[in-house]
């Protein structure tokens, strides 16, 4: 770690890290050859760094690694969240090396390099992390350089020049530009993905920048699935006359999209529509039920965040990545909270209690994380039952 004013740079070093700040890390580069500027946040997870770099709710962010073996297992097509990264870039430990699992097809390297993502090794992504658990997820500037040439001064000003996630709304970039139908199921060995051919229930997905794992499991749940742009109205989503609709994952700041979607998540809640939202769409079922939301000083990402089902006080291990909350002591009397985390109280899920809506924190799909919180698809399933049974 170094200070911009006073920063030796290593003789070696073809990549720089330099924060708003002026904290400087030098390192060796790989990928593709080429600079990004975005909010430097850590994920925790042992595995699923390909599923990690994919997630739509990363867009806007370098991602720093605490694992240090990133790229071990290569890179293919099937574990794709997204078809193009929404990531800016990242940050390891280790040098990547050659990829050692049956799947791979790809380097991580040579996939890193078809996506122009650059990224930087060779960096103490401890201290990195305890930099970032103290001081809160900075700005900064990524550039990978063969030729070790770096204006420190301008990268400095371009990271203090960036804005920052607060107040953008990113949930529209990533989303999808057109309706379209999806019948994919989860993958499982020695079949792959199947589809799914004899759905129970019908149900529009609002795209905020889901993970296609998450259209997956709503398939395997027994859903027709119709998923739809960020911004389309309550109108359009009645068009398709859904039995239930479902809020996705998506980057950004939840009320800056909360602009377009709140109307029409307004007007979804008057028709009694079951709703099921996680992540920014839990966030979004938040704002729309009258509660605040904000950003933390750290957020959570990674496969291995403990949260308690208030109602069952079953504990879940649940994969997370989101850098905003819903403040709990904003809740009106309609909101009950349904879920804490347990490493710092915060709130995981809540419900209306007068209206079928639901919704939760953290991703239930696990791609990449454990398993814990699928059963949320099937509560969805069954809210639609309740409700049609009344």
């Amino acid at each position: 770690m170094f200070d911009i004013t006073n920063a030796k740079q290593p003789s070696d070093a073809t990549a720089v890290i330099v924060f708003a700040d002026g904290t400087a890390f030098f390192g060796k580069g790989f990928g593709a050859q080429t600079k990004a500027v975005g909010e430097i946040c850590f994920n925790t997870g042992m595995t699923g760094y390909q599923e990690t770099l994919t997630d739509p709710s990363y867009a806007g962010q370098i991602i720093n690694f605490t694992f240090p073996h990133i790229g071990n297992v290569g890179t293919n097509e099937e574990d794709l969240e997204t078809t193009n990264p929404a990531a800016r870039g990242l940050i390891v430990r280790e040098d990547v090396t050659e990829p050692s699992n049956w799947r791979a097809t790809r380097h991580l390297n040579e996939w890193l390099e078809s996506y122009n993502l650059p990224g930087i090794s060779g960096i103490d992504t401890r201290a990195l992390t305890r930099y970032i658990r103290d001081k809160g997820a900075p700005n900064g500037v990524l550039v990978y350089d063969e030729s070790g040439e770096f204006d420190l001064e301008a990268l400095h000003k371009e990271a203090q020049d960036w804005p920052g996630l607060e107040g953008m709304d990113l949930a529209k970039e990533v989303s999808t530009t057109q309706t379209y139908h999806w019948k994919e199921k989860c993958w499982s060995l020695n079949e792959g993905y199947t589809e799914q051919n004899n759905p129970e229930f019908k149900v529009v997905a609002v795209d905020y920048g889901a993970k296609r794992n998450i259209l997956r499991c709503l398939a395997n749940a027994g859903f027709d699935v119709t998923v739809v742009p960020a911004q389309s109205t309550a109108e359009e989503i009645m068009a398709h006359n859904p039995d239930g609709v479902f809020l996705s994952n998506g980057p950004g700041d939840p009320a800056a999209t909360a602009e377009y979607s709140t109307p029409m998540i307004k007007t979804l809640l008057e028709k009694n529509i079951p709703i099921f939202g996680i992540c920014l769409g839990h966030q979004l079922v938040g704002l729309a039920l009258g509660a605040k939301t904000g950003k933390m000083h750290l957020g959570h990402r990674g496969a291995n965040q403990p949260v308690k089902d208030l109602k069952t006080g079953k504990v879940e291990i649940t994969s997370q990545n989101h850098g905003f909350e819903v403040i709990t002591d904003s809740f009106p009397d309609n909101i009950e909270q349904t879920h804490i985390s347990l490493f710092d109280g915060s709130n995981e899920g809540l419900r209306a209690k007068d209206k079928p809506v639901f919704s939760v924190q953290y991703h239930p799909e696990a791609s990449p994380g454990p398993n814990d919180s699928y059963y949320l698809f099937e509560r969805f399933k069954d809210l639609i039952k309740e409700v049609k049974a009344a």
